[in-house]
């Protein structure tokens, strides 16, 4: 099957991630089925959705007068049958456990041809594990987005051990033509790419506030007004090559050696997240959000609505949006 063969989508679990997707998937023109075991599950993912929408319309990135279009692509059943047996493509977002996942993937393969795609939405699962009785593992793969998928571009697309290079391809032409950026993962690893490069910051955030080196709000305020505005325009290898000129990223790697070679060894590499830091963490967030101007949200909401704001017109540079 080609990204071209896909008209219908379904959505398995319904989600923030899922009702993100299907809101994602609706804007482009699929006609899309979202599927939960609960009727408040779908009733809360089609308000979701709608609220999407709505901001995406007052933000002049859909026409309002399209909105009931949009809306009128997406269909809400409890019936898993119903949702996935006319799919092409499936994206199940639902809890991110192996046992539910397995036997999520079990029960969909019910009702669905051979050569239907099925990419889970898990965010450091191992699809070979997922999908080790499938019926079809070949058609099995995993579509992981960056929160909230209807905005953010990644799409990181992962093999098991029996998935096929052309459902990998397929999936990866298809979420191209979404306008995300896919990334193919050439080996199968626990976490990815992008939830294990943020990890790996956290983690020496978590360190420095733990050894009294600096606050929460201070781990904040030096990422995002250092290395994240960089970071918002460039990776890091590329940015790494405009550090030193003309010598480019061997010139700065070489210059920095010795020094980076002292911060390594004085980096954490704990395995085991301190105790107590959630209790840390949300005393600091806390304090943190009493600092910040009105205008930029103190409420989850506002801080969210703030965050996807400014996201936007992050996007519009790039020309993702």
């Amino acid at each position: 099957m080609k990204a071209e063969d896909i008209k219908n989508i379904a959505c398995v679990g319904a989600g923030v991630i899922g009702a993100g997707w299907a809101t994602n998937f609706a804007m482009k023109g699929y006609s899309v089925a979202v599927f939960d075991i609960s009727p408040e599950s779908l009733k809360k993912a089609e308000s979701i959705i709608e609220k999407n929408l709505q901001y995406l319309a007052d933000k002049d990135l859909i026409k309002k007068e399209d909105i009931k279009a949009i809306k009128n692509k997406v269909k809400y059943t409890t019936d898993l049958k119903e949702a996935v047996e006319d799919a092409q493509f499936i994206q199940e977002s639902g809890p991110e456990r192996y046992d539910i996942k397995e036997q999520m993937l079990k029960e969909i393969e019910k009702y669905t041809s051979k050569e239907t795609i099925i990419a889970s939405s898990t965010s450091g699962l191992l699809i070979s594990e997922i999908a080790k009785n499938a019926v079809y593992p070949e058609r099995c793969i995993g579509g992981h987005p960056y929160n909230p998928p209807h905005l953010i571009p990644l799409v990181e697309i992962t093999k098991g051990e029996k998935s096929s290079d052309e459902a990998a391809k397929t999936a990866y032409d298809f979420y191209a033509a979404l306008n995300k950026e896919p990334v193919i993962l050439q080996k199968e690893t626990v976490g990815f790419i992008a939830n294990r490069l943020q990890l790996a910051l956290y983690r020496e955030a978590i360190d420095l506030v733990v050894r009294g080196v600096c606050t929460v709000e201070d781990v904040d305020k030096a990422t995002l007004y250092g290395p994240g505005l960089r970071l918002g325009v460039m990776g890091p290898n590329l940015i790494f090559h405009l550090g030193a000129g003309e010598q480019g990223i061997r010139g700065l790697l070489t210059s920095l050696h010795d020094s980076s070679a002292a911060r390594l060894k004085d980096m954490a590499n704990w395995v085991e997240e301190p105790e107590g830091w959630p209790d840390i963490a949300e005393e600091g967030v806390l304090k943190e959000i009493e600092n910040r101007p009105q205008e930029t949200g103190k409420t989850i909401p506002e801080l969210i609505k703030f965050r996807d704001d400014m996201l936007i017109e992050l996007l519009k540079l790039h020309k993702k949006i």
